[in-house]
């Protein structure tokens, strides 16, 4: 490869980046608190929610070597494993789930900015309106380039990193062992609780297949997007699992339970005051980080899917910046359309039905890929390693399915039917893509 393409593709760092940066958004921040109840049993669930999302980080990683160049991630796997059917609604639901998904960041960007403006709070005007600005802005960022985006994301996940391991390794200095009893504070059984917390914190995995998506836009793609997987996730989990540590340690659990912001009020402890106001810039970098990573992943999933003329055809064009900004510029228009409907409600209440809206199908993909890896692997003819593969497969689909569980009956019930109300566009894209077969084999000479 050319120095002048090397410079306009995503690099190990970046790519690692953009799965960090999806995978810690806001409500990380909250988690210490609402697993305080449980004990510190909490901190087993994030072990185990860990080792599930490795077996994933695993097969996305060796899906990445066997097609290195499946632009869409988990589509490209879906599609090329399971045909065009399941690749359309693994792409589909993906696409309008992270619709809501990322109004639900959005939300919590308004929200942690309020530390700094309250009105934000009061002024529901004022709220939308700095919702809106930051989808648009975010949206221009992603039409310059990839290379851009990647940029905008590297800075803004060591931003948002910053205060996680300040808390993470400094708060080591100050725990207290007695704030870690009783062990296990839940009404259940040790494997009970372990159950209900990992359910809880698995969730804070999600993103996980980020550097998959835009495979056509990383150098070396073969390489560098297992390492960027295998890496974001370990970056991601010790961060996650230190910091959780570090904040129970230093806030007995019954003032833990209550508090709104663990994080800013363990960084009062260890560092003084004015650390409350660094810790919430860094939940606002954490939700604008985020937001700007998922933007593109809107962008690319599309695309690839109208590229195979399974999506609707405007959805594969490009600017001049090879950027598909149609798909971006709806998923802008479908946010905005959301997010003035919805303040109505309370922060809180918007993001909890966000939330539920978008849960199970962004985990679809996650399921079809997992199915994908032993076919495809047979496709390409790999000899050795069946045991091992199964092994992973078998595992990661368990855990999957554990996962999909763990969202609830009304978030499996909803996402049946945003999957299902995708049917009848599949119907006449088919349709289509039949028609324009027919007449090809008809202007073939004899």
């Amino acid at each position: 490869m050319t120095e002048p393409a090397k410079k306009n593709k995503l690099g190990l760092w970046t790519s690692t980046s953009l799965v960090v940066g999806n995978m810690i958004g806001a409500g990380v921040f909250l988690m210490p608190a609402a697993m305080a109840s449980f004990g510190s049993v909490g901190l087993l669930g994030w072990l185990f929610s860990g080792i599930g999302s490795f077996f994933l980080a695993k097969v996305f990683a060796n899906l990445s070597k066997l097609l290195p160049h499946g632009t869409g991630g988990p589509y490209a796997y879906s599609q090329s494993g399971l045909g065009d059917f399941a690749g359309f609604l693994m792409a589909w639901g993906y696409f309008i789930s992270n619709c809501g998904g990322l109004t639900s960041i959005t939300i919590s960007f308004i929200g942690a900015m309020s530390t700094f403006f309250p009105i934000l709070i009061t002024n529901s005007t004022i709220a939308i309106l700095t919702g809106l600005g930051t989808i648009w802005l975010l949206t221009y960022t992603n039409s310059l380039g990839v290379v851009t985006t990647g940029k905008v994301q590297l800075v803004t996940t060591i931003l948002k990193l910053t205060p996680l391991l300040l808390i993470a390794f400094g708060g080591l200095f100050f725990i207290k062992a007695k704030y870690f009893l009783p062990f296990n504070n839940s009404d259940g059984s040790i494997l009970t609780a372990i159950g209900i917390t990992g359910a809880m914190t698995m969730f804070s995995y999600m993103g996980i297949e980020s550097a998959t998506i835009p495979a056509g836009s990383v150098g070396d793609p073969g390489k560098v997007i297992s390492k960027a997987t295998i890496l974001g996730l370990l970056i991601a989990g010790t961060v996650y699992i230190l910091g959780s540590a570090s904040v129970m340690g230093v806030i007995p659990a019954n003032v833990l339970e209550h508090s709104v912001t663990p994080y800013a009020d363990a960084a009062v402890i260890i560092y003084g005051n004015s650390a409350k106001y660094w810790v919430s810039a860094g939940v606002a970098i954490a939700a604008f980080g985020a937001l700007n990573g998922w933007i593109l992943v809107q962008g690319q999933v599309p695309y690839a899917t109208a590229k195979d003329k399974l999506f609707p055809s405007p959805f594969a064009k490009l600017n001049k910046r090879g950027v598909p900004y149609f798909g971006i510029v709806i998923n802008a228009t479908v946010m905005s359309i959301f997010i003035a409907m919805n303040y109505r409600k309370g922060l809180v209440e918007q993001f909890k039905f966000f939330l539920l809206f978008s849960v199970l199908t962004s985990l679809i993909p996650f399921l079809f890929s997992v199915a994908a890896y032993p076919i495809i692997r047979a496709r390409k003819k790999i000899a050795g390693g069946w045991t091992a593969a199964l092994i992973l497969t078998i595992s990661a689909f368990a855990y999957t399915m554990w996962m999909i569980a763990g969202t609830g009956k009304d978030a499996i019930y909803y996402g049946f039917l945003i999957l299902m109300l995708g049917v009848p566009l599949y119907m006449w894209l088919a349709y289509k893509k039949e028609n324009t077969l027919k007449q090809s084999d008809k202007n073939q000479p004899v």
